[in-house]
């Protein structure tokens, strides 16, 4: 999504730091500075002949006392305060040397993605901790025609951590698709694991699973959004970005990244073209297509939240 063209905006660049346990890092504003006491994730605005990751360097060091060493793009908030229009460029820092300390008299806190513990927080940054919530591996379940089978491929998964899945079994009849993904939800919630139905909102409904993931058809028919705690979109250009983003979608699935064994010869974005779409995107985005666990870092230096999984998810 291109940033809003009516007002004059502020860049900002954005930290959301986190440690090995998942915990991330909040900062009270200093007196004296608009919403003062209010948190905030760390990093400021970019300055002139700056790049925003040169900026993210620079007020992490400034501020926390930190020199980054890993960090890497993530989504963009489009946020007006009464005092600024700003764009926020998040990225997500993982490696850094030093222990972040106050330096500019705020508070610091670390926080648990789902349980923030400091209050008030900026406006604009509540849909980030929903983003922050998301795991970084989404399954997409291949249980084909032996739905029994595919179980203790599922146990072991989860048993592995893994927590957020799609039953996506195209082929499966409609009475076994209901059985099974009944299945798949109990399983998943016996390990807090959220559990998406591939393009059937009823079906959703029905047995109480947390979301629905949407075809790139369904993102032109719809009107609103489904009433759903978690929906989320399948986009292969930018303009099903464009509308996943204007439907309110949670995140979005990209694909294929790479030439995938399901469909042999189908044009694959490629990472340059993966991170251009990317870029400035509001919602969080797993690569899909051709991809392993052990992509995940690289998938990320291109912009990606996560990566989503076949094959590879139940191995």
């Amino acid at each position: 999504m291109n940033e809003p063209a009516s007002m004059r905006r502020t860049q900002v660049a954005v930290a959301v730091l986190t440690r090995a346990d998942g915990a991330f890092l909040l900062a009270s504003r200093p007196p004296g500075k608009p919403y003062a006491g209010y948190w905030e994730f760390p990093g400021g605005k970019v300055e002139p002949g700056e790049t925003v990751h040169t900026a993210l360097v620079r007020e992490l060091h400034e501020e926390l006392g930190i020199e980054v060493t890993h960090a890497t793009p993530w989504i963009t908030r489009y946020f007006d305060y009464p005092h600024a229009h700003v764009t926020l460029s998040f990225f997500r820092v993982s490696g850094w040397h030093g222990e972040p300390h106050a330096k500019e008299g705020q508070t610091l806190a670390w926080q648990t993605p789902g349980t923030i513990g400091v209050a008030p927080v900026l406006p604009a940054n509540h849909p980030v901790f929903a983003a922050l919530a998301l795991p970084a591996v989404y399954g997409i379940t291949q249980a084909g025609s032996d739905p029994a089978g595919f179980m203790p491929h599922l146990d072991n998964a989860l048993e592995g951590g893994l927590r957020l899945i799609q039953v996506r079994e195209k082929s499966m009849p409609a009475a076994t698709l209901e059985a099974f993904a009944r299945a798949v939800l109990a399983r998943a919630q016996a390990h807090q694991a959220r559990v998406l139905v591939n393009a059937d909102v009823a079906l959703v409904q029905r047995i109480g699973a947390q979301g629905v993931q949407l075809s790139a058809a369904q993102l032109g028919e719809l009107g609103s959004r489904p009433d759903l705690p978690l929906v989320a979109a399948s986009c292969h250009n930018a303009a099903e970005l464009d509308r996943a983003e204007a439907l309110g979608c949670d995140f979005a699935l990209l694909s294929p990244l790479l030439p995938t064994p399901s469909h042999p010869g189908a044009p694959a974005l490629g990472w340059d073209n993966f991170a251009a779409l990317c870029t400035g995107r509001t919602l969080p985005i797993y690569a899909l297509g051709g991809l392993g666990s052990a992509d995940l870092d690289r998938a990320r230096r291109h912009g990606a939240h996560g990566v989503a999984l076949l094959r590879g998810a139940w191995l």
